[in-house]
């Protein structure tokens, strides 16, 4: 529509909702509910591959912004790491989140 037929016609209104037909015996379907709330996604884990001269702290610092956040990372690898001072260079760490 150009600016001169909208002139001639004026403005325009919005169209009327229709009313549905009312039906003599409305049956109200019943709301199926799922078996089980949905599940969120696992999240995928996190990794972290240790570099020479890395420690815990350093890596909570990098990761986190806190480095005594390391208790989280150490927490996480009680599998790998025995002595939280003693990390090796090649270790793949999980990171939580």
């Amino acid at each position: 529509m150009g600016l001169f037929d909208f002139l001639k016609k004026g403005v325009e209104k919005p169209a009327q909702p229709q009313a549905k037909p009312a039906t003599a015996n409305p049956v109200q379907q019943p709301v199926a509910k799922p078996a089980q709330p949905a599940q969120p996604a696992s999240p995928q884990k996190e990794y972290y591959t240790v570099k020479s001269g890395d420690s815990l702290s350093k890596i909570a610092k990098e990761l986190y912004g806190d480095a005594s956040a390391w208790h989280k990372i150490h927490q996480a690898n009680t599998d790998q790491i025995k002595d939280p001072n003693l990390i090796h260079p090649g270790q793949k760490l999980v990171i939580p989140r």
